[in-house]
């Protein structure tokens, strides 16, 4: 029988409206000002809570550039948008298909000094960025990767942390499934991929939503390999309007930052089901 406190709920719910309105408030500042001009937004002391008439001016310079008012030129957020993207996909799929077949490799087979291999992926969670990003921008450089999609995206799709968590999963799949695909005469790849992949879709999912942020809102790696405006992510774009002109645009910077947020928002609603099945399954 559950015992119902409604000053228990009422407290609980209340905590929560406060915290949504705690993080919701910056995007609703932000999106409002997006609606400004930048004039208006300069002179408004404080800035207005309630949207302008300006927020199509604002969006279509943001997303296509172009030359404003104040004579501001503007980058088009579009093509940055496609790099981050694109940047992200690989990102993501690269570390979830590395990692899951590190973790088949080091769960199933039997080879010299295995438990050491995994530990020589699982220490590097110990090293800092800073601390590995010197010699691999030198190796990048060497091999010609900068301003490249392989240059943004190869040295990061690695993941210790998503082989770690692969492989604590492949350690619960009941003995029995291992004999049964060997009994039907299945092959190692024909195991994993009937078997293993289809018992690992939740947690591909969390991963999957989890790396793609990760990739999308990539800016010390991109700031390093990219020279060519071509190859700048909407992360870059972002920083370069507010540090590019004298005059900053804070309707198009904040019109940029609100597009930038849509792609990692629309993965997360989309994936919800799995992204959160995927964390809390107890299976897992």
């Amino acid at each position: 029988m559950i015992e119902r406190r409604p000053v228990a709920t009422f407290v609980a719910h209340l905590v929560l409206m406060i915290g949504v309105l705690i993080v919701a408030f910056p995007v609703w500042l932000t999106f409002v000002a997006s609606t400004h001009t930048a004039q208006e937004i300069a002179q408004s002391h404080p800035l207005s809570l309630l949207p302008g008439a300006h927020a199509l001016e604002s969006y279509r310079t943001a997303l296509f550039g172009g030359t404003t008012s104040m004579g501001s030129q503007i980058p088009a957020a579009a093509p940055m948008m496609l790099t981050s993207l694109i940047s992200a996909l690989v990102i993501s799929l690269g570390k979830i298909t590395i990692s899951l077949l590190s973790a088949f490799a080091i769960v199933y087979f039997r080879f010299p000094f295995r438990s050491v291999v995994f530990w020589m992926i699982f220490i590097t969670l110990m090293l800092p960025v800073e601390v590995r990003i010197g010699p691999t921008y030198e190796v990048v450089s060497h091999l010609g990767m900068l301003n490249s999609y392989a240059g943004l995206t190869v040295p990061l799709i690695a993941s210790a942390t998503a082989t770690f968590l692969f492989r604590q999963f492949f350690l619960t799949v009941p003995d029995e499934l291992v004999e049964a695909a060997r009994i039907d005469g299945a092959g190692p790849l024909r195991f994993f991929k009937d078997v293993l992949l289809p018992l690992s879709t939740t947690s591909i999912a969390a991963l999957f939503v989890i790396q793609f942020i990760y990739g999308w809102n990539q800016y010390l790696w991109p700031l390093l390999v990219t020279t060519d405006e071509s190859m700048y992510p909407v992360v870059m774009g972002i920083k370069r309007l507010i540090a590019g002109e004298a005059y900053t645009e804070w309707n198009v910077v904040m019109a940029t930052a609100m597009l930038a947020m849509l792609p990692p928002a629309l993965v997360v609603i989309v994936m919800q089901k799995w992204f959160v099945k995927g964390l809390v399954d107890s299976e897992k």
